[in-house]
């Protein structure tokens, strides 16, 4: 007897058509004995049209009422996946993430997971029925819904999963498992049969779209394998798990990961003295702002004054806009620009630990393409660039092919 835990995500579940499918595949390889949980995203484009709706209404993030709406969707696509279970003779049960005991904290589109309760889910499962719970949402001691942010679904599953002590969780998704680069972009990408937690949680840090970053934190923390898989195929896809179990993973590098969604923000002519930095990081954190890489300059010895640059999601530039533009009130600073126009570029490896000469490699590669590097920021295991958007294919292409494959010999 197994206990595990499968999401699907909104390609997989866009049509009712796609649903059965989904049905069928659960029901065929499923054991007598075995208990199984869905996590389902919204249908295909469902989330995108609910966002659109409410541009045509408002162009503020009212967040309560955004995260109410967006909640919608997957509420819809558990209910459907519900009864097409039941339609096939199989007892299942819908339940919404509150339904399921999922806390969350009240930052409104961006919520954490603070806590889990699936003693419901377990009562449905003694029952015979298969669970379908709603990814992307929790909901606050207040008791009003939030929603965990892209690819939320992903860290339902997986802190479900850990909650419930199942033995897997199984992510599916359109592609077939975890690549070294996003095959869209390489058609050289080659599919990693495992990658540990810790480059996954760069990967997916860093822009690799597969896997949400707090999903794979959840992973760690709870010790749960989770197997990113195909919806439309059998073949085996990528394990994620604490250590490789093949004899060794001999690579340096193990994929290049890019990210379009990121503006550089660069305020001028700030008053260069204690206290400054912290107050000007410290209200964009209050306003739910994440903020990336950051470089400080001073313009001469001794200046007075300084410029700083860092990097934030598009998903924050209004947010941004309005509390920078507050900032000016209250502390020394010329100006402020935002270019939505950038792109990162990042290697991960773990191989990288002890290797002298990794970044000058990369750094050569993008100089080669005549590709300017803007901001560098690294990790033990990750190097990231940034650089002009109308650039990131091609830097992908080249830093993959000449420095990821070249490895693998």
């Amino acid at each position: 007897m197994a206990l595990i835990v499968k999401k699907f995500g909104g390609s997989s579940v866009a049509t009712p058509e796609k649903m059965f499918n989904i049905v069928n595949r659960v029901l065929a390889g499923k054991k007598e004995d075995d208990n199984i949980v869905l996590v389902v995203s919204a249908m295909g484009d469902t989330t995108d049209e609910l966002v659109s709706l409410a541009k045509q209404v408002t162009s503020h993030p009212y967040g309560r009422e955004m995260d109410r709406l967006l909640s919608t969707g997957e509420q819809m696509s558990i209910a459907l996946m519900a009864m097409a279970f039941m339609e096939k003779g199989h007892p299942a049960v819908s339940m919404t993430g509150e339904q399921a005991g999922i806390k969350s904290s009240n930052a409104y589109g961006k919520g954490r997971i603070t806590d889990i309760d699936p003693s419901r889910v377990f009562e449905a499962l003694k029952g015979g029925n298969i669970v379908i719970v709603a990814g992307f949402q929790g909901i606050t001691d207040d008791g009003d819904i939030t929603t965990l942010g892209r690819g939320g679904s992903d860290t339902t599953a997986v802190a479900l999963a850990g909650a419930m002590k199942a033995d897997v969780c199984e992510i599916f998704t359109d592609v077939e498992g975890v690549y070294s680069t996003d095959p869209r972009i390489s058609p050289n990408a080659v599919k990693l049969a495992e990658i540990t937690y810790g480059e996954m949680l760069e990967m997916a840090r860093l822009g690799a779209g597969v896997m949400q970053p707090r999903a794979v934190e959840m992973g760690s923390r709870y010790g749960v394998p989770i197997h990113v898989r195909s919806t439309f195929s059998d073949n085996e896809g990528t394990i994620i798990r604490e250590a490789y179990t093949m004899s060794a993973n001999e690579h340096v590098i193990t994929g290049v990961a890019d990210d379009t969604n990121v503006a550089k923000v660069s305020l001028a002519g700030v008053e260069n003295k204690p206290g400054v930095a912290h107050t000007i990081f410290q209200t964009l954190a209050d306003g739910n702002v994440d903020v990336d890489m950051i470089v400080q300059s001073v313009r001469t010895i001794n200046d007075a004054l300084t410029d700083i640059v860092f990097t934030i999601t598009r998903d924050d530039v209004v947010l941004a806009k309005d509390i920078l533009e507050n900032l000016k009130k209250t502390i020394r600073m010329d100006d402020f620009v935002i270019n939505e126009h950038m792109a990162k570029v990042s290697i991960v490896g773990a191989g990288m630990l002890g290797q002298p000469g990794v970044a000058a490699k990369m750094f050569g590669i993008l100089s080669a393409e005549g590709i300017n590097i803007e901001i560098i920021s690294t990790s033990e295991i990750s190097i990231s660039c940034l650089i002009a958007e109308d650039r990131v294919k091609e830097a992908v292409h080249a830093i993959h092919d000449k420095l990821v494959l070249d490895g693998r010999g």
